[in-house]
């Protein structure tokens, strides 16, 4: 599998920042936290998927409008970063770099490693669904319907800060991480798609394969 090691060079870095602030609280700072500074702040966005709303006069309430596809970004890039973190885990010779996490299961085939780990660490296994249940139950309901931005919370903010991280930086700091986390998020959301692909389509990552 030492093919997949181009798949880690290209998201490495997600999953140290799964945890970094996500929200920030309005200020006159020039960070607009996009993901998107580098090319004066505006989305590549050639089928104007995030337009989408101005359809709402013809089809009302058809299309998400930009909290719901804020919040949408976040958490799936978030969820991209753990998944990359958990084939790392697992994956015997740390997917060809040596970084298998001692203790847990070996499994030489990443798309069996969940099942290893419910079978061999079912209170792991356990607790990985909770978290789960929790971040999925929390980013909707409670906080107002962001499908019509009208929602009351900041996309991505989980309300969980427990390194207290919120109050060591400022608000430039504050920002920089939250563009940080967004590029993570969408590498990982890339590796992942990658691995998939190489998985079920033999020869689909044609880069990937001079790497094996």
């Amino acid at each position: 599998m030492a093919k997949l090691s181009l798949a880690l060079a290209a998201a490495l870095a997600a999953s140290a920042s799964a945890f970094a602030p996500s929200s920030v609280s309005k200020s006159t700072t020039t960070l607009s936290a996009t993901g998107f500074e580098e090319v004066g702040g505006k989305a590549w966005d050639p089928l104007s998927l995030g337009q989408l709303e101005d359809a709402n006069d013809t089809f009302p309430n058809m299309f998400p409008k930009s909290q719901f596809l804020q919040e949408a970004e976040i958490k799936h890039g978030r969820m991209c970063m753990l998944a990359w973190t958990g084939v790392w885990a697992t994956h015997v010779g740390g997917m060809g770099l040596g970084m298998h996490i001692a203790g847990m299961p070996i499994e030489s085939d990443w798309t069996k490693a969940l099942g290893v780990v419910a079978s061999e660490q079912p209170a792991m296994f356990g607790a990985i669904l909770l978290f789960i249940s929790i971040a999925e139950g929390e980013s909707v309901g409670h906080s107002g319907d962001n499908w019509r931005n009208m929602s009351t919370k900041v996309p991505g903010d989980l309300g969980f800060d427990w390194m207290g991280l919120q109050r060591k930086y400022t608000e430039e700091e504050a920002a920089r991480y939250k563009i940080v986390e967004l590029k993570n998020g969408r590498a990982a959301m890339i590796a992942m798609a990658s691995l998939f692909a190489m998985e079920s389509i033999p020869g689909s990552v044609p880069l990937m394969d001079v790497f094996s």
